[in-house]
């Protein structure tokens, strides 16, 4: 795990598993890998955050990279992802609107920034399953994953904003096996590595002023210390 400075600004990036991370990010990045799902990245991810909090070396932006899937959204293209959502979560039974933690005063689905020209956005959905097939219907956004709302919450605990940049590698088809993740995986990577770029000149010369993070939709700026890409 490296941070890295692009201009004013300190990131963290952040990773989950080795697969997705090919050639052209090794060549920029250092990540902090958390493991697959929900849980592995809330712990990765906070006791990284608090041994850097122990040193005085918080970061002022946490930079999520990864695969997603999506039946609509074209494959190897990157997004950003514009909001998440915890589809693990329904308290519905009593009384909870789907996706609303109980005594936790925070929306279903929460904001975050999207500061890269060019690089569409798009809504994500996280969840500890693997979607597949027709599982898609029954989830409200245009992308999936296993990683960016834990992920979100963290940073949130630290002040930290965070950007969650996504390549679809699957959902067109239903998996059957792994290969059906991997198969396309190089490219996302060298998306990926192209989006990071954009994102970084784009921090040297605004700083987190690129973030524009709307308050009051999950990260506000009061509380965080302070881009002609995909063919």
């Amino acid at each position: 795990m490296r941070l890295e400075r692009y201009g004013p600004v300190v990131v963290l990036p952040v990773m989950a598993a080795p697969a997705e991370y090919g050639a052209h990010l090794q060549a920029r990045i250092d990540p902090l890998m958390t493991g697959v799902g929900p849980v592995e990245a809330a712990v990765a991810l906070t006791a990284a955050l608090a041994r850097l909090e122990a040193q005085g070396q918080t970061p002022d932006l946490i930079v999520s990279l990864g695969s997603c899937g999506s039946p609509t959204l074209d494959h190897a293209a990157v997004y950003q992802a514009s909001s998440v959502a915890y589809r693990d979560m329904d308290a519905s039974p009593l009384g909870f609107e789907k996706g609303i933690t109980p005594l936790l005063d925070l929306p279903a689905v929460l904001a975050l920034p999207c500061p890269v020209p060019g690089v569409p956005c798009a809504r994500l959905s996280t969840g500890a399953n693997v979607v597949s097939g027709a599982a898609y219907g029954a989830i409200d956004a245009e992308m999936v994953d296993m990683e960016t709302w834990a992920l979100l919450r963290s940073a949130q605990t630290f002040g930290v904003p965070l950007v969650a940049l996504r390549g679809v590698s699957d959902g067109r088809t239903e998996l059957k096996a792994l290969s059906d993740w991997t198969d396309t995986l190089h490219l996302v990577d060298a998306h990926l590595a192209v989006a990071l770029d954009a994102l970084a000149e784009g921090l040297r010369t605004r700083g987190l002023g690129l973030l524009e993070i709307p308050a009051g939709h999950g990260q506000d700026p009061a509380h965080s210390r302070s881009l002609d890409l995909i063919p």
